[in-house]
């Protein structure tokens, strides 16, 4: 699982949807002001035990500033929200040839319910939850904060 993490000043999703007579129409599914943009790429050998350990790294991190300009704060004392997008390119295989392949990244239906955990339990933890919608054609807004972005890579997790 990779969570790339940007500290935003705000973020949006947008959905554009084709209507049946070819129409496009846009809609913003989620809207956040102070917080973390989460891209979110699960992979096909990701587990709900796997997303709770993302979870607790994700909403324990201290990358807000404190009073004397020293990244101490995580996102509940800020006072934070989250934007959680589902991006499966995150699992692409770049090995080989210049065509990534994308036959690591979950398929919907295992990735989706860990996707809605992931929602339910930073939720759960008291934060205010914005997505994305699971599959969609998406534009994704953001001013990052600083700019200030962590890769969060499951692997490195398992490791230690």
């Amino acid at each position: 699982m990779k969570f790339v993490i940007q500290r935003v000043l705000n973020a949006q999703t947008t959905i554009i949807e084709t209507d049946e007579s070819g129409e496009k129409k846009e809609y913003v599914s989620g809207k956040i002001g102070h917080g973390y943009m989460v891209l979110c790429g699960i992979m096909e050998s990701d587990t709900q035990e796997i997303a709770d350990r993302m979870i607790a790294k994700l909403i324990g991190l201290r990358i807000f500033e404190d009073e004397n300009g020293k990244t101490n704060l995580d996102l509940k004392t800020v006072g934070g929200e989250l934007m959680i997008v589902s991006q499966f390119t995150l699992c692409a295989d770049t090995g080989h040839g210049n065509r990534p392949s994308f036959i690591n990244a979950a398929r919907p239906e295992k990735a989706i319910p860990i996707y809605e955990h992931i929602i339910e339990e930073c939720r759960n933890a008291g934060f205010n939850v914005q997505t994305g919608v699971f599959g969609a054609d998406m534009k994704v807004e953001l001013t990052n904060d600083g700019p200030f972005t962590i890769i969060l890579d499951s692997d490195d997790l398992i490791r230690k």
